[in-house]
This record gives C-alpha cells, sequence and structure tokens, in this order.
C-alpha cells in the first residue's frame, strides 16, 4: 500500500498509512475553501500531489464514517459535523485498516518449541495494548478545530 514502510533489514520502523494524514488534509482543505469554490476530488488532489482516485478512494471512507458529504456535480465535498466533534481519532478509525482493531500486527508462528516463542505473545500482548490505547488518548484529544485554528497562525 502506497505510503506504508515495512520492517526492512536496514531497521527502518513500520508507520501509519499516510491515509491518515492525506484525510485530515483533505479535511482541512474543505473548510479552508468552502466559501471560495468547490471542492472536488482534483482539487484537493492537486493540494496534496497524488492522483485523484486516491482521493476519491479516502473520500469514500470519510463519507462512510459519516465525517463529510460529497455532492456529486455542482456540490463537491464538505465537511459533515462540527470541527470540534471530529477527532484525529475519528479519521484515524475511518481511513485507517487496522486488522481486529490492533496497531500491532504480531508475526503469525512464533516456534512453540522454543521458550521465547511460546511466551512471546504473554510477554508482549499487554504492553502493545497499552502503547495503543495512549496512542489512541492522544488521537481523541485532538480535533480538527485544533487543526484550523494552527493553520490560522501560519497563513494568516
Amino acid at each position: 500500500m502506497a505510503g506504508d514502510k515495512t520492517e526492512k533489514g536496514d531497521g527502518s520502523a513500520m508507520q501509519i498509512s499516510s491515509r491518515f494524514t492525506i484525510a485530515i488534509h483533505m479535511m482541512t482543505c474543505m473548510e479552508t475553501f468552502k466559501d471560495e469554490q468547490k471542492v472536488t476530488s482534483e482539487f484537493l488532489a492537486s493540494s496534496i500531489q497524488v492522483n485523484p482516485v486516491i482521493i476519491r478512494r479516502i473520500l469514500s471512507q470519510l463519507r462512510d464514517a459519516g465525517l463529510i458529504e460529497v455532492k456529486r456535480g455542482i456540490g463537491g465535498a464538505a465537511v459533515k459535523k462540527p470541527l470540534e466533534d471530529i477527532t484525529f481519532f475519528d479519521v484515524y478509525r475511518a481511513v485507517e485498516c487496522v486488522e481486529e482493531n490492533t496497531l500491532f500486527h504480531f508475526h503469525e508462528n512464533p516456534n512453540p518449541d522454543c521458550p521465547v516463542g511460546k511466551n512471546i505473545h504473554n510477554i508482549l500482548d499487554d504492553k502493545l495494548q497499552r502503547v495503543q490505547d495512549a496512542m489512541e488518548r492522544e488521537l481523541k484529544a485532538i480535533t480538527l478545530a485544533d487543526v484550523m485554528e494552527d493553520l490560522g497562525k501560519y497563513i494568516g
């Protein structure tokens, strides 16, 4: 998937896909330009500099989550709810494909005959859950209103 990093031999880390930051960028554009022009997938793609197909896919995910509305033809896309009611967590849940609500994907077949392999889940599961809970807590604490407030500081 575009924008994702996977674990490589060079020690580089895994990342959440770029869909999350693209979605935040899209919704910020929708709010910023809502009174100036129709916000289309082509317009969003030009701001983000990605293919409009990617934008349309994320638009569908955001719409299905009830965060935006998309009006065909003359309407364009718009944020549906008050910005202070949309958290980063809402956007994350809408666009990220997190399997079984788990951020960390555990390797499939640790060796049950190895003392580490047979116990690694017992060792890591609660620690990984604590990390995920902390991340989700932070995502829930930041809203699109916060983003728009910060944007106002940069664009005047």
